[in-house]
Parts: C-alpha cells; structure tokens; sequence
C-alpha cells in the first residue's frame, strides 16, 4: 500500500494536470486582447485556439511509448521544463505567428506531461482501491482547473496585459522541477530500445489530419479540405495499424488490444467521450445563442455541473470498495441516461420560464456529469491496470488519444444531427420573402439566424429568432437522444463484458 510519500507525490503530479487544464480554458478570456494586440486575422486566432489542441492529440502516442523507453519522470521533467519555456516564448510574442508557433510547442510539451502523470500513478498506488483514489484525486484536480482558469484569468487581465495568462503555468512547473526527482519513482522498460521513428510520422501522419478534418467539418461543413485531410489520416491510420502488427519492435505495442478488459474498458471510454463531447457542445451553446449569456456567464453556469462530477469522481473508489466495477458504471451510466432524459425537456426561453428551463438543465447537467465519473476514474484505472507496469505509458496515451479524438467526433457527428435537424425543422418557417443570401445564412446555423434577424423588420426578426431558438432546441433534443441510446449500449457492454473484472 501506498505511503505518505507516494500521496505527497500525487500533490506533485496534480499540479501541471491542475495548470494544463487552467491553461485551457484560460484563453478563451485572453484572445479578443491578444488578437486585438497582435492584430492577428480570424484564421490566425483560430490557429492560436487549435493548434494547442492539435499538439496534444497528435504527440500523445509518441510521448506515451517513449517514456516506457527513457523513463516516465525524466519524461514529465522534461515536458515540465519545455512547457515553462514555450510559456515564456507566448507570453513575450510579439507577432500572431510567432504565438501559434509557441502554442503548438506548449501542445508537444503538454502530451508529455499527461501520459507520464497517468502512468507515474500506475507505479507509485499498486493497490487497486488506492489507485482509483488516486486517479479520482487527479481526476478532481483537472476540473478545478476548468473551474477556476476562466476566474484566474479574468483577474490576471484586470491588472496585467495578455501575456500574463501564460506566465501563470511557469512557477508551477519550476516548483514540479524541484520536488519532482525527490518525490516521484523512476520506471521504464528494462530492456532499451530504439524508438521506431517511422511509426511516429505515421501516428502523426494519421491523427493530425483526422483531428484537423473533424475540426474543420464542425466548424464549416464538408468541403474538399476537410474531406480530404479525413481521407488522409485514415489512410495513414491503416498504414500504421499494419506496419506496427508486422515490425518487432513497434511504436505501439497492439497486443495489448488482446486483453478483454482493456479493449472493452477503452472502446467505452472512447463512446463515451464522443457523446458527451457533442452533448457538452450543445449545452453550452444553447446557454449563449438561445438564451443570450456571455460565455464567462454561461460558463458560470457550467460550474455546477463540474463540481457535481468532482464529488462523484471522489466517492466512486469509496464505493468501488464495495460494489464491482461493472456493476457501478452501469448505475453511472443510467444516471447519465437520466441526464439526458432531463435535457430533453428544456425548452427556449420563449416556451417556458427561465427559471424551470435553468433549473432542469442544471439538474440534468450535473446527473450526466455525475453519472460519467466513474466512467473516467475506473475507466483509466482498468486500462492502465491492464496493462504491465513497463507498458503503463502506452496504456495511458490511448486512454488520452481516445479521449481527444472522441470529444472531436462528438461535436462533429452530434454537431452534423443538431444541424441537420435544425434546418429540417427551420426550413418551412423562415419568413417569406427573404433574399437567397439570408435564406442561406438563417438555415445555415443559429448564428446565422441572429445575423439575419437583425436586418429585418421586427415582428419578422422576432418570429424568426423564435423558430430559429425552437429548432435548435430540437437538434438538442436530438442529439441526447442519441446519446441516451448510446449509454444504454454501454450499459449492457459494462454488465455483460466487465463482469468478470
């Protein structure tokens, strides 16, 4: 069992998960200031927000299989330094190019750091309940994070310039740098291998495409570009599937699909993260283009639901003592299908009071957010306790890699059903006579809706804001539906497959 040490360790490895996470949502404050600044272009700004994201998603198998090579704390030591330095370049950039260019080398600093956390914590708590403590407790710390960055750094840019948001991570990290080597163990592989750098240009080759398609189709549609990088990283996906299952020494060790519980444990982690990814999407964009908040107001909003999945995460490895894992994430998933049942009924502010609509979303918000806890803390404890100690970092990059890529494919797949079920339900209601431009503009999305709405006259603009707001609730109502029937399906894989955990 784990000792002081070790949970003073955890204190340790929690800080850059707590700092990753602030990172995140931090700049979302800071961009209108720093574009503004900088006097970088829309596409320009979108780079700045993406390219970070990009980074992580891409490096994340990389970095995994190389700290079962050289070791898992001289890997998060190293992404700790380079992440204060990357820090430090943004935070004095003095072009919008040169600011993309440090955000994406703060994105390959950030994938070292997360499987490296994840797979410390598999070596340091050998004790299953302890180790989903553990987990529950870094878990926590990554939602505070989310929590507090929109606060943090409102009161930074109150009183400093930008580039303070930056220089927030950089004595968290140097205080990681120093307690680090005293507080952490060392592990690796026994035996030392070359990394296969082939296998990395073909992950890379695969994933970045694939996360830039999906981002891409979001956020305009198909057209050729994104058609044609969703193409590409498929194509590179097989490729590296094939060569890694043929070479001796592989980027990624695929045999550890072989174990039930691994491949099962992660497959639900990925549905689950693709359905709460473009749920999550539609709740917070039903907080700010239907009912009118700002994004700091709606993210205030969101608070309550974060804290209601900090306490779940904390009392699953308290009642994981007591009741079997398949057992207790079937309970969290029908407390998420719940959830979903409960957004299904909120309405647009026109149709129904304000104060029923926030306190049903609220209600439910915090139902999914709580139900899909132990989903993430047994989840990862279950992959990476799958696999062996050596292989720990590997098994922690493919929880993270399934992580990033479902949160993608759920905004894009739920995002496509929400579109398309607005524009059916829009489409015969828009007012008469509108020119080919606005006809395309207010089908096209909400926003457009609202640009539309403002060019005419006033009993026209406010039937259409109201039809505009009906049908984007209903692509809601679709896309939890849809959800709903997901997590009924990861119901009966948890009750049937894991039981055997």
């Amino acid at each position: 069992r784990a000792g002081r040490k070790e949970w003073t360790g955890l204190a340790a490895l929690s800080l850059p998960t707590l700092l990753l996470s602030i990172d995140t949502s931090v700049l979302y404050l800071a961009l209108p200031s720093l574009s503004e600044n900088l006097k970088a272009s829309s596409v320009q700004q979108l780079w700045i927000m993406d390219i970070y994201g990009f980074m992580i998603a891409g490096f994340l198998i990389t970095m995994g299989t190389l700290g079962d090579r050289i070791g898992y704390r001289r890997l998060l030591m190293t992404g700790a330094a380079a992440f204060s330095l990357a820090s430090i370049l943004a935070a004095f950039s003095h072009t919008a190019g040169l600011l993309i260019f440090a955000r994406a080398l703060m994105g390959i600093a950030g994938a070292s750091i997360m499987p490296s956390t994840l797979a410390i914590i598999r070596n340091m708590f050998h004790h299953p309940h302890q180790r989903s403590t553990a987990l529950s407790i870094w878990l926590s710390c990554f939602l505070v994070g989310m929590i507090i960055g929109p606060l943090i750094g409102g009161m930074i840019l109150q009183r400093y310039s930008w580039g303070g948001v930056f220089l927030l991570g950089v004595p968290v990290m140097i205080l990681l740098l120093v307690t680090g080597p005293l507080l952490l163990p060392e592990h690796r592989e026994n035996i030392i291998r070359r990394l296969d750098w082939v296998g990395v240009a073909h992950s890379l080759a695969a994933i970045l495409p694939l996360i830039y398609g999906i981002t891409e189709l979001t956020r305009s549609g198909w057209d050729g570009l994104s058609f044609v990088a969703l193409i590409t990283g498929l194509a590179f996906g097989v490729i590296f599937v094939l060569r890694q299952l043929r070479i001796s020494d592989p980027l990624l060790d695929l045999r550890l699909f072989a174990s039930k519980t691994f491949s099962a444990t992660l497959l639900v982690m990925l549905i689950t993260a693709i359905i709460m990814g473009g749920t999550a999407f539609f709740t917070t964009q039903y907080l700010q283009v239907v009912v009118g908040l700002s994004p700091l107001v709606a993210g205030l909003w969101l608070i309550p639901q974060a804290v209601g999945m900090i306490a779940s995460s904390l009392l699953t490895p308290v009642i994981a003592k007591r009741i079997h894992p398949s057992y207790l994430l079937t309970a969290g998933l029908i407390l998420t299908i719940i959830g979903f049942i409960g957004l299904a009924f909120i309405h647009p502010p026109a149709l129904s009071s304000a104060p029923y609509n926030f306190a049903l979303l609220i209600a439910s918000s915090i139902a999914t957010a709580a139900g899909v806890a132990p989903i993430v803390v047994l989840g990862t404890n279950l992959v990476i306790s799958a696999a062996p100690p050596e292989k720990a970092g590997a098994a922690a990059s493919m929880s993270e890699t399934s992580n990033q890529l479902g949160i993608a494919l759920g905004v894009a797949l739920l995002g496509s059903l929400g579109t398309l079920v607005y524009r059916l339900h829009l489409s015969p209601r828009l007012p008469a006579g509108l020119s080919p431009n606005l006809h395309s503009a207010a089908i096209e999305n909400i926003t457009g809706a609202i640009t539309t709405a403002a060019r005419l006259p006033r009993p026209a603009a406010v039937d259409l804001l109201t039809n505009a707001q009906t049908a984007f609730t209903d692509g809601l109502h679709a896309a939890v539906i849809v959800g709903a029937l997901g997590m009924t399906l990861l119901a009966i894989i948890c009750i049937t497959v894991l039981k055997k955990v």
